[in-house]
């Protein structure tokens, strides 16, 4: 062990500067892109007039690394390919696929979900992934007859503990490994993590199916207690020659494939079919149907063939010649207004299309039952349509007198014609990744430039999923890791942990040391924790003689353990609202988890590193 650090005036100022960061990360009284900005500021300033005189590490280019750290650029691409992921509905199919079979096996579906959920969160930014389950996992719960509430900590919480199996599992990973690199000239592996963090996974795994019946809330989900389910549109189906339904055959009068929307009626060539349904469906019928907005999308964000037998009714493209097809597709409501001059025509006759550059999807119409062709029905005054459109187009109409956009509706589609695309663009980065053929700043940042210039994402796009909150914070932390390294607080503060935990033995060392971690990362963001605590367990382990790997990999597993509170991780924050849950719903469910975790990787150390 080596001596007793000194300690200059200079150091303990760089420890009340962090000491004051971390009060106000917690008490959320300002920004965090504000506090970010201000540390920074505060850094560069005393630094530049109160550096010690035998660091000349603490410069201005050197506090501002962090903004060109690689591991940086790799979690801000890999936000863009999440972002891609998500916005082409890639994992739409599959997901809808396996809930389709609900009915016939709910729990083994309702795991598999969970399944997939955690091998996707392995490989990529768990946000986006989260959202995406959010809206599979309540539709499951309704039709389960069970509350969201059940689902949506665990599908957070599932996502987190994924994470910590890869090296991209979670932005933490990609940062302490970070540290770990300019600290020793060493890097981890792809996998280095994932024996000791698939094991901690299935414990938590565990925890979560024996104890979520038992201590989650039971509260009904926001959109049962306010449905809007009796809201039926009036919207109709061309079928194509590669349409889905092509070939369809009824059972007891109904299409089986069909059972989220109602046919009343189908038009072939001049004849009208009414239901009961007898006939198989051949190209070019239209069916006449009634379905709720949610249905609607769902059928364009699905299958593209849908989407293509829906624009080809109003010649969508023959139309749009002007338009920019790297716009995010959007649908949204409006209503007629009085004394539009759209009452008393059809759309076909109003050459809606060409005018506005929108696709009306449907008809709603509260008073009375329509068995007619959509394009046929004569718009009255109140009567809501269903939108669809370029985000342009759809922002135009706020301007449109005869119009009264819903604005407040109006929701991105998934374009799933690059779904394909997205899929082959994403595996590749995690191929390149995971087999060291580029290093993963490099790959993902392919990956990204990839989604943009196959049309998964525009640059408007790209940009919106580089979240400045994380940049600024990572930033920040950076600094702070910085300067306890070069003025000795890092050195200090773990020279005073082995003290206290080293005669216990190096075992208990190590438990501390993640006990610290994952208290704090559940006050503060996981990443500022990580970034702060990465090069103090690298000098613990220099001082106790343990291998440096253990310690980074403790801070790793540490600071994911974002369970006892909703500020503690993004995706808490995202399944808040689903779940209906307060503040003390997470404490009540996570802190056991996080004390689970803790004993388990405590006692699993021998099994896994030579301690």
């Amino acid at each position: 062990m080596i001596s007793e650090v000194t300690a200059s005036w200079q150091m303990w100022a760089t420890m009340a500067i962090v000491a004051a960061a971390v009060i106000l990360y917690f008490r959320e009284r300002f920004s965090i892109e504000s506090i970010s900005v201000g540390i920074i500021v505060v850094l560069l300033l005393f630094f530049h007039f109160f550096a010690p005189p035998e660091s000349s590490g603490l410069n201005s280019g050197s506090l501002l690394s962090g903004f060109a750290a690689p591991a940086l650029i790799a979690i801000m691409a890999l936000l863009v390919v999440g972002q891609g992921m998500y916005h082409t509905g890639a994992l739409e199919s599959p997901i809808l696929q396996i809930n389709n079979a609900l009915e016939k096996q709910p729990r083994r579906t309702l795991g598999l979900v969970f399944l997939i959920a955690f091998a996707t969160s392995m490989f990529m930014n768990n946000t986006p992934v989260v959202v995406m389950f959010i809206p599979v996992l309540t539709a499951m719960a309704s039709r389960l007859r069970t509350n969201a509430s059940a689902y949506m900590m665990p599908l957070s919480f599932i996502c987190i503990l994924a994470g910590m199996t890869t090296l991209i599992g979670s932005s933490t990973n990609l940062l302490v490994n970070d540290v770990y690199t300019r600290v020793s000239g060493n890097s981890l592996e792809f996998f280095s993590q994932f024996g000791p963090g698939i094991a901690l996974a299935f414990i938590g795994a565990i925890y979560i199916i024996i104890f979520g019946p038992i201590l989650l809330p039971k509260r009904q989900s926001l959109e049962s207690e306010v449905s809007d389910a009796g809201r039926q549109y009036i919207a109709q189906i061309h079928i194509t020659n590669k349409h889905p339904l092509n070939g369809a055959k009824p059972k007891a009068g109904l299409y089986p494939k069909l059972k989220d929307v109602t046919v009343r009626m189908i038009q072939r060539g001049d004849s009208s079919l009414l239901p009961p349904f007898e006939h198989t469906l051949e190209p070019n019928d239209i069916l006449i149907i009634a379905a709720t907005r949610k249905s609607l999308s769902k059928l364009l964000s699905t299958d593209q063939n849908y989407l293509e037998g829906m624009l080809s009714i109003a010649g969508f493209h023959d139309e749009s010649e002007s338009a920019n097809t790297s716009q995010p597709i959007v649908i949204s409501e409006a209503v007629i207004a009085p004394g539009s001059r759209m009452i008393g025509r059809n759309i076909e006759q109003i050459g809606f299309r060409r005018q506005t550059g929108c696709l009306v999807l449907g008809i709603q119409r509260r008073t009375r039952m329509i068995r007619k062709r959509m394009l046929d029905i004569r718009l009255e005054a109140g009567d809501v349509l269903l939108l669809f459109g370029y985000d342009e187009d759809m922002r135009s109409l706020r301007n449109n007198r005869d119009l009264l956009l819903l604005d407040w509706s109006t929701q991105e589609l998934p374009d799933i014609r690059n779904a394909l695309a997205a899929r082959i663009i994403f595996g590749l980065v995690i191929l390149l990744a995971a087999t060291g053929t580029l290093p993963i700043e490099i790959a993902a940042l392919c990956g990204a430039i990839g989604m943009i210039a196959t049309g998964c994402l525009n640059i408007r796009q790209a940009v919106r999923a580089l979240d400045m909150k994380i940049f600024l914070l990572i930033g920040a932390a950076f600094a702070m890791g910085l300067a306890l390294e070069n003025t000795g607080g890092a050195a200090y503060m773990a020279h005073k942990t082995v003290e206290t935990f080293a005669p216990m033995g190096p075992q208990v060392l190590v438990a501390a040391m993640f006990l610290m971690v994952a208290v704090l990362t559940n006050l503060i963001s996981n990443s500022a924790t990580a970034l702060l605590f990465a090069p103090i367990a690298i000098s613990v382990a220099q001082q106790a003689g343990i291998d440096p790997i253990i310690m980074v990999l403790t801070v790793i597993f540490a600071a994911n353990c974002s369970f006892a509170t909703p500020i503690a991780y993004q995706t808490n924050l995202l399944v808040m609202g689903p779940g209906r849950y307060k503040f003390k719903d997470f404490t009540k469910f996570g802190v056991p988890l996080i004390l689970i975790m803790w004993i388990s990787f405590s006692l699993l150390l021998p099994l896994f590193f030579d301690i």
